[in-house]
C-alpha cells in the first residue's frame, strides 16, 4: 500500500506530462515534440518551469518530478510514429534533455524540504 500511494504521484504527473506533450505536437503539426518550431523558445521552457514546481511537490524525491516530464515525451513519439530506427536517438535525446529538468526539480525540492524543516 506504501508503494502504491509514493508511485501515483508519478504516474499522474507522467500522464499530465503526456498530454502536455502530445498537445506541442497536435499545435505545431508534428510527431515528436522537439520538431516543433517553438520547442526551444516555449515548450521546452515551459516544461522545466513544470519541473521546477513539480519538485516542490514531491520534495525529496523532486528529481523524480523532472525524470516524468521530460520522459512523457517518448509515448507521445511511439504514439504518433511508432518504434523505428531512430527510437534509441529518441532514448539518448531524452536523457540529455532531462538533466536540466531534474536539477531544477531537485533544486526545488531541496528548498522545499528546507522551508519544511525550518
Amino acid at each position: 500500500m506504501r508503494m502504491h500511494r509514493r508511485f501515483a504521484p508519478v504516474a499522474v504527473l507522467f500522464i499530465a506530462s503526456g498530454i502536455y506533450w502530445y498537445f506541442v505536437c497536435q499545435m505545431a503539426g508534428v510527431d515528436e515534440p522537439w520538431d516543433a518550431p517553438a520547442y526551444w523558445t516555449a515548450a521546452y521552457p515551459i516544461s522545466l518551469l513544470l519541473s521546477g514546481g513539480a519538485g516542490l511537490y514531491f520534495r525529496k524525491r523532486g528529481w523524480l518530478a523532472g525524470l516524468a516530464i521530460s520522459f512523457a515525451q517518448l509515448p507521445v513519439m511511439w504514439i504518433n510514429n511508432g518504434t523505428g530506427a531512430l527510437w534509441a536517438v529518441g532514448l539518448l535525446f531524452l536523457s540529455v534533455l532531462a538533466v536540466p529538468a531534474m536539477a531544477i526539480s531537485t533544486l526545488t525540492g531541496l528548498i522545499a524540504t528546507r522551508r519544511q524543516s525550518a
